[in-house]
């Protein structure tokens, strides 16, 4: 079985070389699948040999072995994510970077080699530290020591920050040195009629918020739709993305490498596909600029909002290419061009996350009574507000999606930085023949998800649960669900500006001065 060098090399831990009193040190850890050790052939630090008699393996789990007495019928096993450190009985290696070379056989791998570098640091100044435990690093000891760090440090005694309802454990994974919490207020809007594909129902919704008036400007909006008959979801793309570059001599070859990544897609699918039982490969988007191939791998990654999913899929995929690829010179995992964490035309045009509608007719009567204004003021203000956003160059023309959205994803566990490609949004109206009110948005790059992440969390796991969205195969609904919140708060500001109440509701209900 051939494992591309790239991804061997992730074995190693970086950072782990170290001189010691019994010779050199480095950790490497299982990050393929489950395995069994049947040799270690070679160790070679800067092209020098190390005798195999010189050499030996720790276990965290287990004794001391010598290399010498790993063999065909001796083996040891290597199950996923066991750490084996590698002892060198040799001279301490001087200060700076080092390349190391390791050759070893593995069931049911055969023989595997790799090289990497690997530096042994100067001691840097020792300087207080926040606690941290490498074993146990989310118990409630470690905790409270941090807790007490933190105020000897600062001198501030912790009243709020270490108050908090759940087992510190189960943070593992979302952060690292917990210590506390941010209580961040929730309000419940709604409920809110939403007739989609997936989300089909009256909901109450959550919001997550430190600003007043946004949870009655958007219960305000959720009564008009309601009144309307509800808000009508659809989910039409779905698809999340990372974008690797290869960098060639001339820009002749890297044309030719992008016919050749044609050819073999479905070799690459497989090789993607092989690191998750969930991402599903879709597509390659191939850009050329230059002597550059950008490749942007678009997947389906069911209910997780999956950057790390097609990272590790992408990163597969891209190491098999380097094996079997001519004339790649340089290659970068990410480009800056699946602009992870980023507002941008291209997720505008073809989709990051979810791609959800939310729409509805407004009739005439509603708008008047309890919206104070009429459906022409309204698209005539949308005409007017379409100009501003061009010249200003906005990645949305509407009022402001991303205000229900962040405060949705603090409540349900999403990941919020993820709001800077979700703040894209594109608003159209129309006025009806019969005088209503046509108004729909369309979140090009909803990045949401009820499996994984932060969904997990107490406080979050529960306000998706109040949603009916919590665990696989809601994350459409969830979708879903965000849209329809996300019109309810466009018609209502755009209602209160429209009508001159803007200045006048925050005055009455946003006071905190």
């Amino acid at each position: 079985m051939k494992i591309p060098s790239l991804i061997l090399k992730q074995m190693y831990t970086f950072g782990s070389l170290k001189n010691a009193p019994d010779g050199v040190h480095f950790s490497l850890k299982n990050r393929l699948a489950d395995a069994t050790l049947t040799g270690l052939s070679e160790v070679r630090f800067n092209g020098h040999r190390v005798p195999l008699d010189q050499l030996s393996l720790g276990f965290e789990d287990g004794p001391q072995l010598a290399a010498t007495s790993i063999h065909a019928d001796n083996v040891v096993e290597f199950p996923l994510r066991r750490v084996v450190r590698v002892q060198a009985r040799m001279e301490p290696l001087p200060h700076g970077t080092h390349e190391i070379a390791l050759a070893f056989e593995a069931k049911p791998f055969g023989a595997l080699s790799f090289k990497v570098t690997d530096a042994i640091a100067d001691e840097a100044p020792r300087r207080a530290t926040v606690p941290y435990d490498k074993e146990h690093n989310a118990t409630p000891e470690i905790v409270a020591q941090r807790q007490k760090f933190v105020e000897r440090y600062t001198g501030v005694q912790l009243e709020h920050v270490n108050k908090y309802s759940f087992d510190p454990a189960t943070t593992q994974g979302n952060v690292e040195n917990f210590t506390g919490v941010a209580q961040v207020p929730i309000g419940f809007a709604g409920p809110l009629r939403v007739n989609g594909e997936h989300a089909d129902g009256e909901f109450l919704i959550p919001l997550a918020t430190t600003e007043g008036t946004l949870v009655a400007s958007y219960n305000r909006g959720m009564k008009v739709l309601n009144l309307s008959g509800g808000v009508m979801s659809t989910v039409v793309g779905d698809s999340m993305q990372r974008a690797p570059v290869f960098v060639f001599d001339n820009a002749r070859h890297a044309r030719d490498f992008a016919d050749w990544v044609d050819e073999r897609l479905a070799e690459i699918r497989t090789e993607a596909e092989a690191t998750s039982s969930v991402a599903k490969l879709i597509y390659i988007d191939k850009y050329l600029s230059n002597k550059l191939v950008f490749l942007r791998f678009n997947y389906s990654t069911g209910d997780a909002a999956g950057q790390n999913m097609v990272g590790r899929a992408t990163f597969a995929a891209c190491s098999w290419m380097l094996e079997n690829a001519s004339n790649i010179r340089h290659f970068y995992l990410e480009s800056n061009f699946a602009t992870d964490k980023k507002a941008s035309q291209i997720n505008i045009m073809r989709t990051r996350g979810k791609r959800v509608t939310a729409e509805a007719t407004i009739p005439r009567d509603v708008l008047l009574q309890h919206m104070r204004v009429d459906p022409e003021t309204l698209h005539y203000h949308a005409n007017i507000a379409n100009v501003g956003a061009f010249l200003s160059g906005a990645n949305n023309n509407g009022c402001h999606s991303p205000n229900g959205i962040t405060a949705m994803f603090i409540a349900t566990g999403q990941d919020v930085a993820n709001v800077a490609e979700s703040s894209a949004g594109v608003v159209y109206t129309e006025v009806s023949p019969g005088g209503d009110l046509y108004i729909s948005i369309t979140i090009p790059s909803l990045i949401v998800a009820t499996h994984g992440g932060g969904t997990g969390l107490a406080t979050q796991r529960e306000c998706l649960q109040i949603l009916g969205c919590q665990g696989k195969g809601k994350v459409e609904k969830l979708a879903e669900i965000v849209a329809g919140v996300v019109l309810a708060g466009e018609i209502s500001l755009a209602a209160a500006i429209s009508s001159l109440d803007w200045v006048s509701s925050h005055e009455k209900y946003g006071r905190n001065r």
